[in-house]
């Protein structure tokens, strides 16, 4: 299901005149250390085992339909159960395990149902498209415009969300010194979660 490609992430939250340029290093720039609140986000960015997950998908949904309300946007009984499922977990969805689950429980339901879900919760930036796995995640920080920062634990597949403004500036500032018009600024790092570290190293 790869037309759910257009995604809101595509350079937003790098503002045009950000980012530094290391001196002595042919124009290259240098991501600043994480301020305070961007360091706060990443200390935090894993969940913790036994969090009340159910809080998060709450959290979502409520934060989704203040949104939709302010914009004159409709969170129809669909979308948010699209966007409930894609909370399901903190780790990347596949459209397909979208659709597979809503057939569970509407069997009328067809790919073209979520393409149209799921292309709405990106326009809105409920969600963010995780490219090298054409699979979603939702967004931590809806009401922010930032380009998607994701750490993806490569053991047990759990992805936390970063919105790093220094990070996203200095991209910026990199493709605007290569005079590089830039479409996508969305990252993923590939790693060990702090739980699958810990169980590594046990």
């Amino acid at each position: 299901m790869s037309r759910a490609g257009r995604t809101r992430d595509a350079g937003e939250g790098a503002p045009p005149d950000g980012g530094r340029r290391g001196r002595g290093t042919g124009g290259s720039v240098r991501a600043s250390a994480p301020g305070t609140a961007e360091a706060a986000r990443a200390a935090g960015a894993f969940k913790r085992p036994g969090h009340d997950h159910g809080r998060c998908v709450a959290d979502a949904v409520e934060a989704a339909e203040g949104l939709c309300a302010k914009r004159g946007a409709r969170l129809t009984p669909l979308r948010r159960r699209v966007l409930e499922l894609i909370w399901q977990g903190h780790g990347p969805v596949g459209a397909y395990a979208v659709l597979d689950a809503l057939r569970r429980e509407r069997s009328g339901a067809a790919p073209p149902t979520v393409y149209r879900a799921v292309d709405f919760l990106l326009a809105h930036g409920l969600i963010h498209r995780i490219a090298s796995l054409n699979a979603f995640v939702g967004c931590e920080h809806p009401a922010e415009r930032h380009a998607g920062q994701f750490m993806i634990c490569r053991t047990c597949g759990e992805a936390a969300e970063i919105a790093d403004v220094g990070v996203a500036r200095a991209i910026a500032a990199s493709a605007r010194v290569a005079g590089f018009a830039m479409d996508d600024a969305s990252l993923e790092v590939r790693g060990l979660c702090p739980r699958c570290t810990a169980q590594a190293l046990a």
